[in-house]
């Protein structure tokens, strides 16, 4: 387990802080919703998992968001926050989010907006002990963070299953895994 950053935002009490982050396409299909719930709860209950963060770009974040929402009625323990990838301008919103759910990671100002996503991301992997993902395809800001994820050392989960293979860097295809390390 990681001493980080994140378990200051997300101000836990009592025992250690296990944190988690999660990874998909925009265009994950909303079936995948019962699945990944059920995998949070899996790791509340299981693994100790009490603090999640997750970006805020596609349909994957958003039933992320969702699920985090649901389950913290049930299991009040826990924190979640979106990590935002871009600073909020004069009079911005994020109407999706109320203010207590957003932060903006360490650094994020003083990159520039064209990287940020890739900060933002990076950041969310260094802070984290289990990557959850949803990768069925090998391209994408997705499987390029769920590879660099297992490159760091971070269990990584893919819902999508084992079956797919992400590169390693150097052009040699790797099976993700659905699984620790």
């Amino acid at each position: 387990m990681l001493a980080n950053t994140f378990a200051v935002i997300c101000e836990q009490e009592e025992g250690a802080v296990v944190v988690c982050s999660f990874f998909g396409h925009k265009d994950t299909p909303s079936i995948v919703f019962s699945q990944l719930k059920k995998c949070i709860e899996h790791l509340i209950i299981s693994r100790g998992v009490n603090s999640f963060m997750v970006g805020n770009q596609g349909s994957f974040d958003g039933m992320v968001l969702k699920a985090l929402r649901e389950l913290k009625q049930k299991y009040p323990h826990i924190c979640y926050s979106v990590a935002l990838a871009y600073m909020p301008g004069k009079g911005q919103k994020y109407e999706l989010y109320s203010q207590t759910e957003t932060f903006l990671p360490e650094g994020i100002e003083n990159v520039p907006r064209r990287f940020a996503i890739s900060h933002r991301n990076k950041w969310m992997v260094k802070e984290s002990d289990i990557v959850v993902c949803y990768i069925t395809h090998l391209w994408g800001g997705a499987a390029q963070f769920a590879e660099y994820a297992q490159r760091q050392g971070k269990e990584v989960i893919n819902l999508a299953g084992s079956d797919v293979q992400i590169g390693t860097g150097n052009g040699l295809p790797r099976r993700l895994s659905s699984g620790s390390q």
